[in-house]
Formats: structure tokens, C-alpha cells, sequence
């Protein structure tokens, strides 16, 4: 009886070190084309509007993210949006970040929070639904995907659970930015 118990052991440990050693996967995956969809916006001159940036990105260059809850490390990686974005040529490239579910902020809620953590001009805005564009396919535990594509295709993604968006997840994302006007 006390074998049992130990083998049960064995594999409810095994199970629980496998899972913390699973990435959360996320959103269109590598070569896949993000279709359209259209949001809230909830800063700028589009401000209340519905706008779809896939739309206007064509086939420039695009950082995006979604994100189910609002926090410091998302607001740190949208200040990094914002720097990468100026030190580019005009127009050469988009990134915005979009809420999921209209329950998660509202758009006074989503602009303070914005100018609070400091984003200048990265847009922000609100998806009503909270499992997001259905043809992205976000995963329930993903608290923020962030996707990169060149050409209408994902080149880079990243997927995060609650608490793993930090600074070196920050910096990771930050440093494969250059790499999608590199592939332009």
C-alpha cells in the first residue's frame, strides 16, 4: 500500500513539473495571416471609434497585443512599443494593443491607464468579446499574446499566463521587434 501511494505521488509531481515547464501557446502561430477585425478605441485622434488596424497595417509591419487585464508589465511593454514605433520612419510600421472583453475597462478606465503608465502613442482599445477575434484563437489562459508579423504573417509569438509578463519576457519582445524591419 505504501508502493501505491509513492507511485501516486510520483505521478501527480511529475504532473505538476511538466506543467510548469509548459509555454502557453496563443493567437495565429508562425506564418499564419491575422484576419480582420475592428475594436473600441480608447486613445487618439480615433478615439471612439470602431477601427480595424489590420486593415490599415497591410502589409507593413505590426506589433499587437491582447491582453485580458490591465498591468504594470503590459503598460512597460507598450512604453517599448511606443519608443520602437518613434524610432521608426512615419507610417512604417503599427502597433496597438487591444483589450479583451468590454467588461475589462472602459474606455475613460483604458485611457487613464495609458497615460498613467505612460504609452504616448501606441493605440489602446477594447474588444467586446473576451475570447477575443475568433479567428486568432487566443487561449483562455493567455493573460497577454503578443504577435509580430511582416507581410500579413506572424513571424514572432509570445503567449503569457498571469504573473509571466515581466521585465526579461519585456526585453525578449523588445529585442525581436528590429527584427521585422530587418525582414521588411
Amino acid at each position: 500500500m505504501f508502493r501505491v501511494f509513492i507511485s501516486a505521488m510520483s505521478i501527480i509531481v511529475a504532473g505538476f513539473s511538466a506543467r510548469a515547464d509548459d509555454s502557453c501557446v496563443s493567437g495565429l502561430q508562425l506564418g499564419q495571416r491575422p484576419g480582420p477585425y475592428s475594436f473600441l478605441v480608447a486613445t487618439g485622434p480615433q478615439r471612439g471609434q470602431q477601427t480595424c488596424y489590420v486593415c490599415e497595417t497591410a502589409e507593413k509591419p505590426a506589433v499587437v497585443i491582447f491582453a485580458r487585464k490591465l498591468t504594470d508589465p503590459l503598460g512597460r511593454l507598450l512604453v517599448k512599443c511606443d519608443d520602437f514605433t518613434a524610432a521608426q520612419p512615419k507610417d512604417s510600421l503599427k502597433c496597438w494593443m487591444t483589450v479583451l472583453g468590454e467588461k475589462t475597462a472602459s474606455l475613460d478606465e483604458l485611457a487613464k491607464w495609458g497615460k498613467n503608465a505612460g504609452i504616448k502613442s501606441t493605440p489602446v482599445g477594447v474588444f467586446d468579446d473576451p475570447a477575443g477575434p475568433p479567428s486568432y484563437k487566443l487561449h483562455n489562459d493567455a493573460e497577454v499574446t503578443v504577435l509580430l508579423w511582416v507581410k500579413r504573417k506572424v513571424a514572432v509569438n509570445y503567449a503569457f499566463r498571469a504573473g509571466e509578463l515581466n521585465d526579461e519576457a519585456i526585453k525578449k519582445i523588445a529585442e525581436a521587434m528590429p527584427k521585422l524591419i530587418e525582414k521588411k
